[in-house]
């Protein structure tokens, strides 16, 4: 079976290189250009990209999917295309070069979670059980024929950067097993069923740490967000980035956004008890311990997150 396969991040590369062990023909793969990378801004190959190069698979390179390069897509003549995080919409004409059509390995449990952060949202919403499905693309979001799932706990301290990383690799054998009963005529898609719940792409804006929000909460959100964008709060006016923070119900004196030390822990109170903070970066330096950062605050009698 000739396979094109799409993707962009890290958490596609497992799918790319369970496709080749496989054995699968994988003719091509799909993704995003080279993007700016870090201080500096040096342009870098996706990883999918990094890793396609090193297999000597030919590499399209694509923003979007125009007519170009659905044409470009026709000429390598896939038998079907599989799709993990590529990044970008599929028009109706690309959807039909393959003569199975695209397989989109998607990080829940269909229908929960449509859309492009279902990890992060999931977590952010306090699921105890995620998973991922492998579904028939069609040009609704996410609303194709189920042909696999599989399940996953949410740990209590996962981060979505942590269960990304376990869906991406059970994602992977998912996903190899659908195309192999595609290639043996034995697949058997079924219309999704359930609650629909979407999952839109986190903004700046989702990282941002509300203290007058019960711990629980916040513990959430800043794992979910975790590492991207990242959990972030106020202080003095400036934007303080915060990594997931520890639970402490046997803290519950201090006002939503107040910081207390207390022996080696730093606390800082939300809207039912305290949470514990990891490791802060404060604007314009790097991230450091809890400990560190206090030091430099010797002189401030109350420090109050905003």
């Amino acid at each position: 079976m000739r396979v094109l396969f799409a993707g962009t991040p890290s958490v596609a590369v497992p799918s790319l290189d369970a496709l080749v062990d496989a054995g699968f023909d994988v003719v091509a793969v799909l993704t995003r250009p080279d993007a700016p990378i870090g201080r500096k801004r040096v342009l870098r190959p996706s990883p999918v990209a990094a890793r396609a190069a090193e297999l000597g698979i030919a590499i399209i390179h694509a923003t979007k999917v125009d007519a170009d390069v659905t044409r470009r897509l026709a000429d390598v003549k896939p038998d079907v295309a599989a799709i993990v995080a590529y990044g970008g919409l599929i028009p109706k004409e690309a959807l039909t070069i393959p003569s199975h059509g695209w397989i989109n390995l998607h990080f829940s449990l269909l229908p929960a979670w449509r859309g492009a952060a279902p990890v992060q949202r999931s977590i952010i919403a306090g699921d105890d059980i995620t998973g991922a499905a492998t579904f028939q693309l069609e040009e609704g979001l996410d609303t194709g024929p189920v042909y696999g799932t599989l399940t996953e706990a949410v740990r209590q301290e996962d981060t979505s950067g942590d269960l990304l990383e376990r869906l991406s690799r059970s994602g992977a054998v998912l996903l190899t097993q659908t195309l192999a009963a595609i290639d043996a005529g034995k697949a058997a898609p079924q219309p999704q069923q359930g609650e629909v719940t979407l999952a839109p792409k986190l903004t700046l804006e989702d990282g941002r740490l509300d203290w007058r929000e019960p711990a629980l909460a916040l513990h959430r959100r800043a794992r979910g967000v975790t590492p991207e964008p990242g959990a972030w709060t106020m202080l003095e006016g400036q934007r303080v980035k915060l990594e997931p923070l520890a639970m402490r119900p046997d803290i519950r004196d201090l006002d939503p956004g107040e910081v207390r030390v207390a022996g080696k822990s730093v606390l800082v109170g939300t809207g039912s008890h305290a949470l514990e903070l990891g490791r802060i970066q404060p604007a314009g330096k790097k991230m450091m311990s809890p400990a560190d950062w206090v030091r430099g605050l010797a002189s401030v009698e109350r420090v109050v997150f905003e």
